[in-house]
């Protein structure tokens, strides 16, 4: 099957719009008009909203939605500092730690706490030194957001306690999993944890929380089709899938995120083989005309001839492993969906050209966003800057009201829908503004030495925000060097009390050498020394954290310690 012809129309008008350059006065510009938006919203949530999870647009109140923590402030808190405003971000803080409380009787969606909750204090945690908020010695390795971050994170640790390691979809955050809980959950439940769960256990020393999610990535993994596709539903027990249809949309999206994005922070070679392997398969079975339809996973046939909005996240992806023609040819196949209907509708038939009969709605998603601002940082094209600018027109035009941003229930009349979901302020927002602001911090500061960086850990041995920011599905960003600092510092620790206990008892017999086989500690290689003959063989993917003595150079001359 062929996708429509819109290819050659969309390569003229990304080529008409990269025709036009944004000044630094014009994109500072915009920044300010993205700043009123954020406030608009974010101001109508706390009058009208706060302590519900969401603001209702329409009606001026306040609604829980998936569970009754304050979910939105917890979702912008970073975005705050994104924006710049250090003073708000402090009083968010602390408001949260002296309001929010985990131990109620709700039913949690497992993904969706872990993404928007876990992640989102995980972030404000890392980012609270350029807060200027005051830290505990030692921090990022401790401090009252990322307590909060492991209390969420434990109330959603007995959705993991199945036979197969793979978590049910909801728990009660008293009571956990409750006996009639369905064991029937979307791949990306199962397999949209490692970024959060893996920092959380480097961060604190507490494997419990990566070793789970590995567990549950394997299994994921091993439930795979002869051809090597995943379904859009399984049972987390029986491991058969319930829904066969495979993709890279809604249900499916963030599972084949985190294999690519954990495996930059984590630098883990696993996880990269497992994505690049699926994708080999995604390319062979789902990709026509630089379309990705759904089919059915063990026989590769088109079930599903749609694009879902969710899968506008794929070109960003694909810039992240070096594949920029194929994502900009793909990114422009959404952008014409984009300016058909000046939003993305969640379902849209390629053969037809509209929308799905009850998908056409836009509720602010930010995923052409995202790869907006992916692929402008890794090509400089203004075309992507043009979109950013038509999007955010778009969304002032179709949905603002009085009391903040309206969801749009049906794109092709515009009539809005009574909810505005707390990802339009941590991500669609986000991505906006750090489109338009390639100087920024998260994006490596602009130029190097330019105080981009800062210290942290135990004495300030660390370098922290250097090495780039990984974004979790929620566009909550966090930094693998507090990864490295504290899993360095602990392994440190551990070979001084070896040294010391060794020293205290001279006649104690030391330990048998561990085995080769034995795995190294997380993040850590096993022995930097090559055996006889043996060579050294580059690393998949390159490391961007490095100690502070092996950074700080000029022209070219690493000074050491000494």
């Amino acid at each position: 099957m062929r996708a429509p012809g819109c290819v050659a129309v969309l390569v003229l008008l990304v080529h008409e719009a990269a025709a036009r350059e944004f000044t630094e006065g014009e994109m500072s510009g915009v920044r300010q008009r993205i700043k009123s938006m954020f406030y608009h919203a974010y101001d109508s949530y706390l009058d009208h909203a706060f302590p519900y999870d969401e603001l209702r647009p329409l009606t001026c109140d306040g609604q829980d939605t998936w569970g009754s923590f304050s979910l939105t402030l917890i979702d912008a808190l970073d975005t705050l500092l994104v924006l710049g405003n250090e003073t708000e971000f402090q009083r968010v803080a602390s408001l949260l730690q002296d309001n929010v409380n985990f131990d109620i009787d709700v039913n949690a969606s497992v993904f969706e706490t872990n993404i928007r909750v876990v992640g989102g204090l995980l972030s404000a945690h890392m980012l609270a030194g350029r807060a200027g908020m005051e830290l505990e010695p030692g921090w990022p390795c401790a401090g009252p957001l990322l307590r909060m971050a492991e209390d969420a994170a434990k109330k959603l640790l007995p959705a993991f306690q199945t036979s197969t390691g793979m978590p049910y979809g909801t728990v009660n955050l008293l009571r956990g999993v409750s006996p009639t809980e369905t064991p029937v959950t979307c791949t990306a439940g199962v397999g949209t944890f490692i970024l959060e769960f893996a920092t959380l256990s480097r961060l604190t020393g507490d494997k419990t929380y990566e070793d789970v999610a590995r567990r549950a990535l394997r299994a994921l993994w091993r439930t795979r089709s002869d051809i090597g596709l995943v379904g859009n539903h399984i049972d987390v027990l029986s491991q058969k899938w319930v829904a066969q249809d495979a993709g890279i949309g809604a249900g499916v999206d963030s599972y084949f995120e985190y294999l690519v994005k954990g495996a930059i922070m984590l630098q883990d070679e696993e996880l990269l083989d497992m994505f690049l392997e699926y994708d080999r398969a995604i390319q062979n079975y789902t990709r026509f005309d630089d379309w990705y339809l759904w089919v059915q996973m063990h026989k590769g046939t088109v079930s599903m001839p749609v694009f879902q909005s969710l899968e506008a996240f794929w070109p960003g992806l694909q810039s992240l492993l070096g594949n920029l023609e194929d994502a900009v040819r793909t990114f422009q196949n959404y952008v014409s969906v984009w300016r058909q209907f000046g939003g993305l509708p969640e379902f849209y038939s390629i053969p037809q050209g509209y929308t799905v009969d009850k998908r056409e709605g836009y509720p602010l998603r930010p995923e052409l966003i995202e790869s907006a601002m992916y692929l402008f940082r890794a090509t400089g094209d203004h075309a992507y800057l043009q979109l950013g600018l038509d999007a955010l027109e778009s969304i002032e035009r179709i949905s603002r009201t009085p009391c903040g941003y309206a969801s749009v229930k049906d794109l092709r009349d515009h009539q809005l829908d009574n909810r505005m979901e707390s990802f339009f302020l941590a991500e669609t927002i986000k991505y906006l503004y750090l489109l338009f602001d390639p100087a920024h911090f998260l994006h490596g500061g602009g130029t190097e030495g330019d105080g981009s960086w800062e210290e942290g850990g135990e004495g300030g041995q660390c370098v922290l925000g250097a090495g780039g920011f990984i974004f979790n599905t929620e566009a909550h960003p966090l930094d693998p060097a507090a990864l490295y600092c504290c899993s360095r510092h602990a392994q440190d620790r551990q070979e001084l009390q070896d040294v010391l206990l060794n020293l205290s008892q001279p006649n104690r017999q030391s330990k048998p050498p561990a085995k080769e086989t034995e795995d190294p500690p997380p993040g850590q290689s096993e022995s930097i020394a090559l055996k006889p003959g043996e060579k050294k063989t580059p690393p998949l993917l390159s490391c961007p954290v490095q100690p502070f003595s092996a950074r700080l150079a000029i022209l070219g001359q690493v000074f050491s310690d000494t």
